[in-house]
């Protein structure tokens, strides 16, 4: 539990440590550091308290502190464009969970990574689409391709922080298997 209240805290940093740099805002979204802390979440806590800790971060900020990108929070967040993105943290760190449950092998935690990517993106992109079309004012000529459009702006660095995030876990699970773990053929795998 003090590591998914751990977690939560990190998501509210890297939701904000670019916040001072106005161009890293594309089409109203935000870039941060938010999806490497969910992935680390699932792949560091497991299926069950990366979620957990995801839930977490999304209800302070729901309940007004501002904690989301650009130091917002409210209630009134869900529907921003950009609801989707917080939602689809808690998919990433269940799914990293899940699919590193077994092993934790480089490779392991690599798809993991690349498969929360992708899945954040599904989710947040579609989202934004239909935030755009029925309860926000769109670009002009927005339509569904658009929306993909603006999403390869960040692309590439999400690309790289998925790639540093199953480095930082397999560090990390390398270096603490046993307080992180308790699955002692897990241990032995991260180890050997």
């Amino acid at each position: 539990m003090i590591l998914a209240s751990l977690f939560a805290a990190l998501m509210g940093i890297g939701a904000n440590i670019t916040s001072l740099l106005p161009f890293f805002v594309i089409a109203g979204v935000p870039i941060t550091f938010q999806p490497v802390v969910s992935l680390l979440a699932g792949t560091l806590l497991g299926k069950k308290y990366g979620p957990l800790a995801m839930t977490i971060y999304l209800f302070i900020g729901l309940a007004g502190i501002p904690v989301f990108a650009r130091f917002s929070g409210g209630i009134s967040s869900i529907l921003s464009p950009t609801f989707g993105f917080l939602l689809a943290f808690i998919f990433v760190a269940w799914v990293a969970g899940v699919v590193t449950e077994k092993s934790k092998s480089f490779r392991m935690l690599l798809v993991a990574s690349f498969v929360g990517t992708v899945i954040i993106y599904l989710i947040g992109t579609n989202w934004m689409y239909l935030a755009y079309q029925f309860w926000f004012d769109a670009p002009e000529g927005f339509d569904y391709k658009m929306a993909w459009t603006f999403m390869l702006v960040p692309l590439p660095k999400d690309i790289a922080l998925s790639v540093l995030s199953a480095m930082i876990s397999y560090k990390v699970l390398r270096a603490f298997p046993a307080k992180i773990q308790s699955n002692s053929t897990i241990k032995n795998e991260v180890i050997g």
